[in-house]
């Protein structure tokens, strides 16, 4: 009851301004295909037998459901502490797990909400075929777990909004846009590549790629053991926090 009553509220919270949370990423994500898609079609080809514009799509898609499942979480909580409403939520009879969960799952159906909305409004513009649906299903919502998990972690060591915004500016996005999402690691130069398979946002973006064209820079079944993981990593640290209360209780 706990659970469902605070996952409830999270999904309340950015449905009401779903014009912010939902409309506005989708149209960035669109910005980006035109602007990179009209500018690289036809000189650029990573996969054989795929445009430019259709090895895109993806990686947007990607990037979209793992920045707005970080948002949602991390904002959530911010404003929550900073308000000081998040004494209400503590109070409650709910335990530490059902609270991250709680957070996490309306992170993963926001993230998913924009993907979708990505997915469907690109389809009009370049050719896309699914070769492996159940891989981009699995990545994206382990994907979307993991972001919202890590804005679970952000929102908690983060006692104002600028300590946020510099984690979200200078963790979040630039792992996301240093993650393949227009390019593949293989026309990078050796160090960089290295750089790139240290970055588990790369393994997200090529796994859930993997699930358009079956071809990928990177084994997937590896790709989502390194992102489950991350995820029981990032999982275990946010329980252990919200366990211990802090910043949270103090």
């Amino acid at each position: 009851m706990s659970f469902r009553t605070l996952f409830a509220k999270e999904l309340l919270r950015f449905w009401k301004v779903s014009v912010q949370t939902v409309a506005a990423p989708v149209l960035t994500a669109l910005l980006y295909l035109v602007i990179f898609g009209q500018v690289l079609e036809g000189r650029l080809q990573v996969f054989e037998g795929v445009r430019y514009s259709s090895f895109l799509v993806p990686g947007l898609v990607m990037m979209s459901v793992l920045q707005n499942a970080f948002a949602n979480s991390s904002s959530s909580l911010i404003q929550s502490k900073i308000t000081g409403n998040i004494v209400f939520i503590l109070l409650a009879p709910i335990s530490y797990l059902e609270f991250f969960w709680a957070y996490v799952a309306a992170s993963v159906v926001r993230g998913l909400a924009v993907g979708a909305g990505v997915l469907a409004c690109t389809t009009g513009f370049v050719e896309l075929r699914l070769e492996a649906p159940l891989w981009a299903v699995v990545f994206a919502l382990v994907g979307a777990a993991l972001l919202g998990a890590l804005g679970v972690l952000a929102g908690i060591v983060s006692e104002k909004i600028d300590q946020l915004a510099a984690f979200q500016n200078f963790v979040i996005l630039p792992l996301t846009m240093l993650s393949g999402v227009f390019y593949s690691i293989h026309s990078l130069p050796g160090f960089w590549r290295g750089v790139s398979h240290a970055n588990p946002f790369f393994y997200m973006i090529d796994g859930f790629r993997y699930g358009f064209f079956a071809t990928s820079d990177f084994p997937p079944g590896v790709s989502l053991a390194i992102v489950l993981l991350s995820f029981l990593t990032v999982a275990a640290l946010c329980l252990g926090l919200l366990k211990s209360g802090y910043k949270l209780r103090t």
